[in-house]
């Protein structure tokens, strides 16, 4: 399904500040919670929509692609509801934001009843992976699909990534009682002062495990690898990093797994040089050619392409073939491709051309005229660039 702008499913602008972006996704949140709507099932993809909106907007990094790569540049891989994030994902990663608006528990998912709401223990969240995918302008043309093999933590594959022997060896943790924070009171001039963080035991789980799995000895986590296919979209730049939701390292005892971000390397072309969606390329012809006109075949990213030389092309001249470009990443249409024209001059002639060449340039037509203000091929680049 298409998706909609983030910016737009939250209410706020592009520039709004990250207390803005944290605000509107709050109310959109209440708004669509799943205990306010029991059993819609637009609710609750308006919430997903709402928290998808948040996860890209809330973090610098993933803004920052977004706003100059769109949805391509924060894409992956989405569920088949067009969301990447299930209802587990949301509570886990920014079940906070709701604070006691439902009475501080997340009920109807996760196995908490709304009659039975509890606190939710903290979801790990595994580490982002980077890769480096190399393209060649055709691929970038035409987008492309690339098969790699990741090395990376995965699930444990004896206790099913839960890190217990047997799978339900837990207990509630001795230190937090369950809670997963410790508070601590200090006694200060002013008064008694009160601060609470993440239980130092069970790293704010709210349970230990009593055995644990042999094979990964409590983390859920094992050294492995996986071959991921990426799909490259076509108009892509070097240096864009895209990112694959779900696909880095998975978290611990059954946790959140991390992104991949994919980091966009292009290789250079012996015939093309790329100026955004423009391409530019450098043509030789003689001086025969320049002077009686021609028809010649010059390199395109499809094949060839025919081009007429007219008679009299000066060196620098610029020739457009209009779409023969790459193409915009998140818009329609293509670039162009630009050949410059150069005038080749040999660089040795025999005795008869050299009497030829001497009587030709003792002709009119062929002394420079001193009026003519031709223009170089940068300043020709320049002109084109600001129409």
């Amino acid at each position: 399904m298409s998706k909609r702008d983030y910016y737009e499913v939250l209410g706020v602008s592009k520039d709004a500040s990250e207390s803005e972006i944290k605000k509107a996704y709050r109310q959109m949140a209440l708004k669509f919670h799943p205990d306010k709507n029991p059993d819609n099932k637009e609710a609750e993809e308006k919430f997903k929509e709402a928290a998808e909106s948040y996860e890209v907007l809330s973090n610098a990094e993933k803004r920052q692609r977004y706003n100059q790569f769109g949805h391509a540049g924060v894409g992956g891989a989405a569920g088949a509801n067009g969301y990447h994030m299930s209802m587990d994902d949301i509570f886990s990663q920014f079940g906070d934001i709701f604070g006691d608006a439902f009475g501080g528990g997340f009920g109807g998912f996760g196995g908490f009843s709304s009659g039975t709401r509890q606190r939710r223990r903290r979801v790990n969240k595994g580490s982002n992976l980077r890769v480096k995918v190399n393209l060649t302008l055709a691929e970038i043309a035409k987008g492309a699909e690339k098969k790699i093999k990741v090395n990376k933590y995965v699930g444990c594959n004896t206790c099913s990534g839960t890190g217990s022997k047997g799978g339900s060896s837990y207990s509630s943790c001795g230190t937090c009682h369950g809670t997963g924070s410790v508070t601590r009171v200090t006694n200060t001039f002013l008064g008694q002062m009160q601060t609470s963080s993440t239980c130092p035991t069970c790293g704010g789980e709210g349970q230990t495990i009593v055995n644990k799995c042999p094979a990964c000895t409590g983390d859920g986590i094992v050294k492995g690898e996986e071959v991921i296919s990426i799909k490259i979209p076509a108009g892509v730049e070097d240096g864009m990093q895209l990112s694959m939701s779900g696909k880095g390292n998975a978290g611990a005892r059954a946790g959140v797994a991390g992104d991949l971000i994919i980091l966009i390397e292009e290789q250079e072309d012996e015939n093309f040089l790329r100026d955004g969606r423009n391409l530019l390329h450098d043509v030789f012809i003689s001086i025969t050619d320049a002077s009686l006109g021609a028809t010649i075949d010059v390199p395109t990213l499809e094949g060839k392409a025919r081009i007429k030389i007219t008679p009299g092309t000066q060196a620098g001249k610029v020739l457009r073939l209009k779409g023969k470009g790459l193409p915009s990443l998140n818009s329609y249409g293509s670039g162009d491709l630009l050949v410059n024209i150069n005038v080749w001059t040999p660089k040795s002639v025999s005795k008869e051309e050299r009497e030829i060449l001497e009587k030709l340039g003792k002709s009119p037509n062929f002394i420079p005229d001193p009026t003519a203000k031709d223009k170089s091929f940068f300043s020709r680049m320049r002109e084109y660039f600001t129409q």
